[in-house]
């Protein structure tokens, strides 16, 4: 009997043992499940940062967009895309941090069962906004590089994707875009604290949707100009945006790791490897612009100075970003007031039916900048001759003149915005980029593929290469055709 007993306790401390074995193997910190709605902000963040980010090694739009000028190593402001594989990090960031994380996120909240009617109710607004930003993601993409993976793209039994057709799917984007815009409810609310940009408030997101359209369709303008002025009148009759109040931005925070990636890069970081590019300085010193102290700050001796591109530029001998720019709690702009009013003006100068001229738009335009970076004397600014839109627009030698007068006033408005003034650059050809001083390429018209889908896919990437003319950085993508 006592030998039962023994074996019995025995029985019973190994099993305890066992259990407290297997215990040890499961991670007791981290959660089971990942929520839908934190894979959402998760996607949010990685895409605002992507599109904010100043890091050589992560964007460097707002050097190809001559806002800026580096001090030291000067490789990306003449166009070298390689030395730190800028091409293979944007793929990455959209695709595995925005894209996949997004459609894991719609995967989720689709299967969750919320506790209450109303939180179930608000599943299908949470799902509408994740595939705005799914187009949104995907549109900036192809505006990047051209012909992507697309149907075949989020697959993770496929790594090996093939490339569609460029033009094709930023169509079928937009029809995407038209679907969630219907299917948004604007009677319930959605993310709430989740959104760092709205705040869950679909109204708002609504207006985003059509302005991104807006945009979408004026990109499309000169391939398809029937297809682009369908969109566009779609768009604005959905509503777009009216005032910046309705500006999306990421809300930041004021401690490191949620700062804005600026303050990163400026502040944190300790560096001083950008100043003002001569670009932007020169044109605005020219044109009187009040929004330049909104931008910079003066040299020692009071004046605006900026870096000669392509060169070295002594960081104290010429002007940097003010305090504003580099705040950590700045937001992150994707879209705003002012760009949706130079859209309308575009929309307008190529006579498609948006309401009120190109000039009410682009003075619009103008005013919402000016507002939005707290410059002072818009009235007198835009009185000028040089500004004025009809004058300039009468003096303009360009074969589009409209293109002249809301090209440059567009880029200069977009400043801190680096890949959509890249993108408008090269839709309107205006303002003309100053030559780098050692180009290792002409002007990017695109990034070109990543280095590991040449290695990885290249039956896939050769045939994409050979459907755009060539995986280089001078090829113009489809909707660039002047």
């Amino acid at each position: 009997m006592m030998k039962k007993i023994i074996v019995f306790i025995i029985a019973i401390a190994f099993a305890s043992c066992s259990s407290d074995l297997e215990n040890l193997n499961q991670n007791i910190k981290d959660p089971a499940a990942v929520p839908g709605e934190s894979l959402f902000t998760g996607a949010q963040k990685n895409l605002a940062d992507q599109m904010v980010d100043l890091n050589v090694n992560i964007n460097n739009t707002k050097l190809w967009s001559q806002y800026l000028q580096e001090t030291t190593y000067t490789d990306e402001s003449n166009y070298d895309q390689t030395t730190r594989s800028i091409p293979d990090t944007h793929w990455s960031v959209l695709y595995k941090d925005v894209l996949k994380d997004l459609d894991e996120a719609a995967k989720v909240i689709t299967n969750t069962t919320y506790t209450t009617p109303e939180l179930e109710a608000l599943k299908p607004n949470k799902l509408a906004i994740i595939e705005i930003l799914n187009v949104f993601a995907y549109a900036v993409l192809i505006e990047t590089y051209g012909d992507i993976p697309y149907t075949e793209s989020l697959d993770s039994n496929n790594l090996l994707p093939k490339y569609d057709d460029g033009e094709t799917t930023y169509k079928a984007l937009i029809t995407r875009l038209t679907t969630a815009i219907n299917n948004l409810d604007t009677s319930k609310r959605s993310f709430d604290g989740a959104d760092r940009i709205y705040k869950g408030d679909v109204m708002s997101w609504k207006k985003f949707a059509a302005s991104l359209k807006l945009r979408m369709g004026i990109l499309l303008a000169d391939t398809d100009n029937a297809f682009a002025k369908s969109t566009v009148e779609s768009a604005v009759s959905s509503g777009v945006f009216t005032s910046n109040s309705d500006n999306a931005g990421y809300i930041y925070l004021s401690a490191d790791p949620n700062t804005n990636p600026i303050h990163d890069n400026l502040v944190l970081s300790g560096r001083h490897d950008f100043v003002a590019a001569k670009t932007i300085v020169d044109m605005m010193n020219s044109l009187g612009d009040y929004r330049i102290s909104s931008y910079f700050l003066p040299t020692s001796d009071g004046t605006y100075v900026g870096g000669a591109i392509g060169t070295e530029a002594t960081f104290t001998a010429h002007s940097q970003v003010t305090p504003r720019v580099e705040n950590a709690v700045e937001p992150g702009i994707i879209l705003d007031y002012a760009e949706v009013e130079f859209l309308l003006a575009e929309a307008a100068a190529r006579t498609f039916n948006v309401g009120g001229t190109a000039k009410e738009h682009y003075d619009k335009a103008i005013k919402a900048s000016f507002e939005f970076w707290n410059a002072s004397n818009v009235d007198d600014y835009l009185a000028q001759p040089n500004v004025d839109y009809a004058t300039v627009l009468s003096a303009s030698t360009a074969t589009t003149p409209w293109k002249e007068v809301i090209g440059n006033q567009k880029w200069l408005a977009l400043f801190n915005r680096g890949l959509e003034a890249w993108t408008s650059i090269r839709l309107l050809d205006f303002p003309i980029m100053a030559p780098a001083a050692e180009a290792v390429s002409g002007y990017p018209n695109r990034y070109t593929y990543p280095v590991v889908e040449q290695t990885l896919n290249p039956t896939n990437y050769n045939a994409a290469a050979t459907a755009i003319g060539g995986d280089l950085p001078e090829t113009k993508l489809f909707w660039d055709k002047y």
